[in-house]
């Protein structure tokens, strides 16, 4: 059995937090550990308005990876320029700590990356990561209280943005949730952020302007 199942690796611009506007590769792992990805199951899942594929290895650049070298080796290929600025690679998923190890963060570091992670704070985060974000799900239980980025899906039903403010996080912001009502929840989002201004407003741009 491969050591790393990967949806995607593509190369784009971060759209959304705290480095909207950043040319970066996106490493997607496949399989989450709070919704399996199929629909049949979205109604008993914990995160219920995922709206992400991170099932099978079809996607641009996916497939199984047998060592972190090659994994790192695959993200190299992507990013498309030669630059004195290091390579900037988000690691996402689904949930990208079920297979993300400290072998993959050193094989990445050793090809001259930056290595971010955006989790759902379920599990244990390894060392070495460059950059945490973190977007808690409610009903799920919240095991990484620190990081660089706190990015909250809002509104969540039963959720109050409070209860994470003194989290040791650098950054906090508020995303409004997609879906037919993101228009609704934009305005929601942005009352919230004015009334308590330790919250900054993300909105996921990359959907906005049709990048990936």
């Amino acid at each position: 059995m491969a050591r790393y199942s990967v949806k995607e690796i593509y190369y784009s611009i971060q759209g959304e937090g705290a480095h909207t506007g950043r040319p970066a590769v996106f490493l997607r792992f496949t399989g989450c550990n709070l919704w399996s990805g199929r629909e049949a199951d979205r109604s008993t899942a914990a995160c219920q308005f995922c709206d992400t594929d991170f099932v099978g290895t079809d996607g641009p650049g996916g497939g199984r990876f047998e060592s972190s070298e090659e994994l790192a080796e695959a993200v190299t290929k992507v990013w498309p320029v030669e630059s004195r600025v290091a390579k900037y690679v988000v690691c996402t998923g689904g949930e990208p700590l079920l297979q993300l190890d400290l072998a993959a963060i050193k094989a990445l570091h050793a090809v001259g990356c930056i290595v971010a992670v955006e989790t759902n704070g379920t599990l244990a985060v390894p060392e070495g990561i460059d950059w945490l974000c973190v977007s808690p799900k409610v009903g799920a239980d919240l095991r990484v209280t620190r990081g660089d980025e706190l990015k909250l899906v809002y509104p969540q039903t039963d959720d109050d943005p409070a209860q994470y403010e003194a989290l040791a996080f650098s950054h906090f912001y508020l995303q409004p949730m997609d879906g037919p009502n993101v228009e609704a929840n934009t305005r929601q989002t942005i009352a919230y952020c004015l009334a308590h201004p330790q919250w900054r407003l993300s909105i996921q741009t990359q959907k906005r302007i049709g990048l990936r």
